[in-house]
C-alpha cells in the first residue's frame, strides 16, 4: 500500500518537469526579437530569483547562507543562469528550437566526464557505446540542418557551437551539485541567490556589451518571461532535485530523452520543421543511444 503514494510522488513531478521543460524551447524561440538575448535572460532570471525567495518565504526555508555558501551559489549562478543560457539564446538564433533541445538531451555524456574528472566515477563500456550511438543520431541531424538552412552554412556551425558550450555550462553546474557543500545547504535557498545573483551579472553583462535595458511590452513577450522565469525555472528546477534524491540522477536523467522528442514536436507545429530520411535516423539514434548510456549508467 506505500508504494502507490511513493509512485504517484514521482510521476506527477516527472510528467511536470519533461512537459514544462520541452515548452520552454519553442518560447525562447519567441524571445528572439526586438530585445537583445543577453536582457531577455537576465529578465528571466531575475523574475525567477525573486518568485524563489517568495517560495522560500512561503515554505520557511531559511535564506541566509555563510560566506563559502554565498560563494557557491554565485558559481552555480555563473554556469547554470548565465553561460549557459546566454549560449542557448543565442543558439536558438542558428537552429531550431527542437534540434538545440535534442543537442541538449547529450547532457549526460559531459556530467559523466566531469564526473569523472572531479569525483572519479567510472564510465562502462556500454555507456560509451551508447553515448556513440547518440551522438552520431545528433550529427545526422545537424547534416540535415546544415543541408537545409536558409541561412549561412557557417551560421549553422556557429549555433552547433554555441549549443556545445551551453551543455557544458549546464554540465558543469550539474556536477557542482554533487560537492560536498551542495548538499549541505537547503536546494532552494542556494537556489533562490544563483538566480538573483545569476540574474544581476547577466544584466551587467547585457549593459555593458549591448547598452541600456530594452523591453518588448508584446504579451506573447511579457507571458514568455513569467512561463520560463517562474513554471520553466522556478517550479521545475526544485522537483527535478527532488527527483534525483527519490529516484537517483540516472533515472531522473530520463527526462532528457523524452524533452527533445516533445520539443521536436512542437518545432514541427511550431516552426514548420520539416522531417526527412535524414532526421528521422538522427532523431531515432539519438534517443536510442540515449536510453543504452541512461541504462548503463543506472547499472
Amino acid at each position: 500500500m506505500e508504494q502507490q503514494p511513493a509512485k504517484s510522488g514521482v510521476i506527477l513531478p516527472f510528467l511536470l518537469v519533461t512537459l514544462i521543460w520541452s515548452s520552454t524551447w519553442i518560447v525562447i524561440r519567441d524571445q528572439l526579437s526586438a530585445v537583445p538575448p543577453s536582457w531577455s535572460v537576465s529578465y528571466r532570471f531575475l523574475v525567477a530569483g525573486f518568485a524563489m525567495v517568495l517560495f522560500a518565504l512561503a515554505r520557511r526555508v531559511p535564506l541566509r547562507l555563510p560566506p563559502k555558501g554565498i560563494a557557491f551559489a554565485a558559481l552555480l549562478g555563473l554556469a547554470q543562469f548565465v553561460l549557459n543560457f546566454n549560449f542557448v539564446y543565442r543558439a536558438e538564433h542558428y537552429l531550431t528550437s527542437g534540434v538545440v533541445a535534442t543537442v541538449y538531451a547529450m547532457l549526460l555524456i559531459p556530467n559523466s566526464i566531469l564526473s569523472w574528472i572531479a569525483f572519479r566515477q567510472p564510465v562502462s563500456r556500454a555507456f560509451i557505446a551508447g553515448s556513440a550511438i547518440a551522438i552520431a543520431g545528433i550529427a545526422l541531424l545537424l547534416v540535415k540542418e546544415y543541408r537545409a538552412a536558409e541561412i549561412a552554412s557557417d551560421a549553422v556551425l556557429l549555433g552547433v557551437a554555441l549549443s556545445i558550450a551551453g551543455l557544458f555550462s549546464a554540465s558543469a553546474a550539474n556536477v557542482m551539485q554533487g560537492m560536498w557543500i551542495a548538499r549541505r545547504l537547503p536546494m532552494v535557498a542556494v537556489l533562490s541567490w544563483a538566480m538573483l545573483i545569476g540574474g544581476a551579472m547577466d544584466a551587467a553583462y547585457a549593459w555593458i556589451t549591448v547598452g541600456p535595458p530594452v523591453m518588448e511590452w508584446r504579451a506573447a513577450y511579457v507571458m514568455g518571461i513569467l512561463w520560463l522565469g517562474i513554471a520553466g525555472s522556478v517550479v521545475t528546477f526544485p522537483l527535478y532535485f527532488q527527483l534525483i534524491q527519490r529516484i537517483g540522477a540516472a533515472r531522473a536523467a530520463y527526462s532528457s530523452v523524452l524533452i527533445p522528442v516533445i520539443a521536436m514536436l512542437i518545432s514541427t507545429v511550431a516552426e514548420g520543421y520539416r522531417w526527412t530520411a535524414l532526421s528521422i535516423a538522427g532523431a531515432a539514434l539519438a534517443i536510442l543511444g540515449m536510453i543504452i548510456a541512461l541504462r548503463a549508467k543506472k547499472n
